[in-house]
Order: structure tokens, then sequence, then C-alpha cells
């Protein structure tokens, strides 16, 4: 990995914005492995979508569990090798928890939340990842299977706000936000390039990349 000290890196942003694409290329290109989701595995996902007030919470349950079990190897002191690129934040997933579920499904889930959030190391860099509801759209169309696909806007709205708000409190990572709606690093090299310099420059604080495509 070419940015001395960015060993955990974790790219993030809505349904739809092309985090594990990136994820992907990014872990590739810096010789890095890729920590992935693997959503495909909740058996209530499903359920959730057919039905977001029956299946929320134990979709929302098992999601936490399983990222907590994905994270569970990344300690502070050993992230050194092998050096990550992961596509989910872990200090997000309240973000969804606030957004789909009632009360006191939330405090039953806050609670364990609250109990296994110290073991989770911050990253040393996220990226957040931007674009219009309608680009999110039409990348799930393009890339999403099954009900993905077919996200209403309205939940898409309410999500990319949750996000915005999520990240304009968020101060455990430095942040770097990218208005990714006209470029493409997981599929341009000339965009990939651009976005690894630019992560050279982010090691506090928040920085913005909104690149002229005029001159890509």
């Amino acid at each position: 990995m070419t940015q001395g000290g960015l060993n955990y890196v974790v790219v993030e942003g809505p349904i739809g914005v092309g985090k594990s694409r990136l994820t992907e290329k990014l872990a590739e290109r810096l010789g890095a492995e890729a920590l992935l989701e693997r959503s495909q595995e909740n058996p209530f996902l499903e359920r959730f979508y057919r039905n977001p007030r029956e299946g929320a919470f134990p979709t929302q349950l098992f999601f936490l569990m399983q990222r907590a079990e994905l994270l569970s190897h990344l300690r502070q002191s050993d992230l050194f090798q092998p050096r990550v690129v992961g596509d989910f934040l872990f200090a997000k997933d309240r973000l969804f928890a606030e957004l789909n579920l009632d009360a006191h499904e939330f405090d039953l889930y806050d609670r364990v939340w609250q109990s296994l959030s110290p073991g989770v190391p911050a990253p040393d860099l996220v990226i957040y990842l931007q674009a219009p509801v309608e680009v999110l759209q039409a990348r799930l169309r393009k890339h999403a299977v099954g009900p993905e696909a077919r996200l209403e806007t309205d939940y898409l709205e309410r999500l990319a706000g949750a996000y915005v708000d999520f990240f304009h409190h968020y101060s455990e990572s430095p942040v770097l936000i990218v208005n990714s709606a006209g470029i493409d690093p997981a599929g341009d090299e000339r965009h990939l390039d651009l976005l690894i310099e630019e992560m050279s420059r982010a090691r506090t604080g928040r920085h913005y990349f909104n690149p002229d495509m005029s001159v890509l």
C-alpha cells in the first residue's frame, strides 16, 4: 500500500453508490485485503424487502453480528498485516437501525451494539461516496439483483439524508467525501489514480473530492 499509515480504509455510502466495487478495486490496486459485507448470507433480508416493518429487527441484528464477526480479527495493534479495505463502517450500523426500527427494538439493538463496539477499531480513513438519488437508482438497476434494484425513491432519499447527517457528526476517523455522481474510480483507472492521490492528503479532519470532469 503506497499510503503510509493507511492500514485500514473503509468505503461507505448509501445503497447503490458503488462502495463494494470500489472496495475491491482499491484493495487490488493497493495490495490490501478486501473485507466485504456478505449481505447474501442474511436470511432475513428478503423478508425485510417484502415487509420492512416485520423484517427490520432480525435483519438489522443479523448484520450487526456479522459485521462484528468480520471485524473481530482487526485490532489496533495488528493492523499492519494484512492491510484492509472494507465496504462497511461499524459505527454506521446504527444509522440503519435508527431508520428502520421502532423505539423498543432500537433500545434492545443499541444494548447489543454498545457491548460490541468497544472491540472494533476506527479506520485510518473513511471514503464517503455521495450521489443524487436518481444516480443511485440508475446504478441499482445496472448492478443490483433482486429487491435492491427496485428500492423506492422515498426510502433512498431518507437513507441518503441519514448518511449526510451521520457524517456531519462523525469524528472518529478522517473522512474523504467524494462526489461520485460523475466519476467511476472502480471502472476508470484515471479516476482511481486521482482518488488515491487525494487519499494521501486526507490524514485528519474531513476533505472533499469533487474533480473537474472537464480535465479527466
